[in-house]
């Protein structure tokens, strides 16, 4: 599975931007996907993942009523709305793919076996 990430940018605070995450190759109905960020200096945080069904999704609390992950498997492609963008959310975000992953390790980035090359956003204050 190759990952392409897309929709990343500069955004005042406030703003919004939608994500996404176009899968080529296999279709994405058989994995759990998960976006992640990283900023400079800093480790590769988890932001949210939503289960191969799409009926349960899980967020990391700063993003919580602000972000929204989604999925379209017709179109092998997962999204992340983000609402209420502010300067802390500055980061490059990564779009990944994984297999048989257990709910308790979705927040691990090493639980995922493919990833996006990743889309810069920029909030600006």
């Amino acid at each position: 599975v190759q990952l392409q990430a897309s929709g990343g940018g500069l955004v005042q605070a406030g703003g919004s931007l939608r994500l996404s995450c176009a899968a080529s190759g296999r279709t994405l109905s058989g994995y759990a996907l998960g976006w992640f960020r990283q900023s400079p200096g800093k480790e590769r945080e988890f932001v949210a993942a939503i289960a191969r069904s799409g009926g349960a999704t899980y967020y990391t609390d700063s993003v919580k009523g602000r972000f929204t992950i989604s999925r379209d498997n017709a179109k092998k492609t997962v999204y992340l709305q983000m609402n209420r963008l502010e300067p802390e959310d500055t980061a490059v975000y990564y779009c990944a793919a994984g297999a048989r992953i257990i709910t308790s390790s979705l927040g691990i980035p090493t639980s995922y076996h493919y990833w996006g090359q990743g889309t810069l956003v920029t909030v600006s204050s």
